[in-house]
């Protein structure tokens, strides 16, 4: 018997695609385990519900656990693997001293601190440049979400390429299955009443929300008036102009702060397209989960995204302005367009399940356990 002990920390705290990726995962990884105990560390049952502002654990517990987080990481010690002496394999995410006796393991989500510092809190550079230090440069094998963050690592940490496996991310059944029932609930609950253009993501500078609402204002007037511009995601670190501009916006702009995860299928199966126009992902979560609802996406041709388009959207350059102007008015003027990427979406969407990247995960564990 193999036993995994998997850091889930990111559970406790307020977290988006990060988030999302624990609480799939560890659920498919206990579904799928055969032969491979499965824990979850700092000693979490696994997730009954998924809240990326909350914790999975109640307030008492969730202190606890940070304290408890806290403390190891502060001393060098090996409270980890005292903890269950018989652990093979740890996988590392905000643990910084894991158990001396397991292997080492870790999941590579991205390299904003490295690619786009100027985006990112000083705070979570030396976090992330610290993790990379004591984790990642240590690790018997890696994985990473995508072979953009595969190669991102191997270009910029120098890490050995056969020490690394990239196991796509899943996108849950719900996006698959929304249709026009969930679509009409979430219009109807979110008092969307015309036809609308999707932004879902945490508004952060990365996001290039600025360049977004810049491009949408400067549509025609006939679009801007059947197509509102609706702006989702809970507030991150934003300059203060960005954050006046979504809560006092114009005419055909509408933000609509933090939804709750069952909300979100409907929405993206309800929009006429989606747009992200980021910066820089390791995987980026919205596309793919824009493409199994059925929405036609306009995308970014930079870091993952195209490998994640699998050449069903319009790619552009997220740093002009007059190229993403021109992508959203050509899909919101073409009916046909839209029905033709819808199509080629939901095909590429298919490559992403979490059953499959469980199974995947579950390999390479094993392989690491020798």
């Amino acid at each position: 018997m193999i036993r995994v002990t998997i850091d889930a920390a990111p559970l406790l705290f307020r977290s988006a695609g990060v988030k999302n990726y624990f609480y799939y995962w560890t659920r498919h990884l206990l579904r799928e385990a055969r032969g491979v105990e499965i824990r979850l560390f700092p000693f979490l049952d696994p997730p009954a519900w998924l809240d990326h502002e909350r914790s999975v654990a109640g307030p008492a517990a969730t202190l606890a656990r940070l304290a408890l987080l806290q403390f190891i990481n502060r001393f060098p010690n090996d409270l980890a693997g005292w903890s269950d002496p018989r652990i093979n394999v740890f996988h590392a995410c905000k643990l910084l001293n894991p158990p001396r006796r397991a292997r080492l393991t870790a999941t590579m989500h991205d390299f904003t601190s490295w690619t786009v510092p100027e985006m990112q809190r000083r705070t979570n550079i030396r976090a992330d440049r610290l993790f990379a230090d004591r984790i990642l440069k240590r690790a018997d094998g890696l994985i990473a979400v995508s072979e953009a963050t595969r190669s991102d690592a191997v270009r910029l940490l120098n890490l050995p390429p056969d020490k690394i496996c990239v196991i796509h991310h899943g996108i849950s059944r719900e996006f698959f299955e929304a249709g026009p029932n969930e679509a009409g609930a979430a219009r109807s609950r979110h008092g969307l009443q015309r036809s609308y253009l999707l932004f879902a993501g945490t508004i952060e500078p990365r996001k290039n929300v600025d360049l977004l609402l810049d491009a949408y204002q400067g549509l025609s007037q006939s679009i801007r008036e059947e197509f509102d511009l609706v702006v989702v995601g809970p507030r991150g670190w934003v300059p203060e102009s960005t954050l006046a501009r979504l809560l006092d916006p114009p005419m055909g702009i509408r933000y609509l702060g933090y939804v709750p995860e069952q909300d979100l299928p409907g929405l993206f199966a309800g929009a006429a397209a989606f747009v992200y126009p980021s910066l820089y992902e390791g995987f980026g979560f919205p596309v793919a989960q824009a493409m199994a609802a059925g929405a036609p996406v306009v995308t970014s041709s930079v870091s993952s995204l195209p490998e994640i388009a699998g050449g069903a959207a319009l790619l552009v350059d997220p740093r002009s302005e007059a190229e993403l102007r021109g992508a959203l008015g050509e899909i919101l003027t073409s009916p046909a367009k839209r029905e033709r990427l819808s199509a080629l979406g939901r095909a590429n969407a298919s490559r992403f399940s979490w059953p499959e990247c469980a199974r995947q995960s579950l390999r390479f564990f094993e392989r690491v356990a020798g």
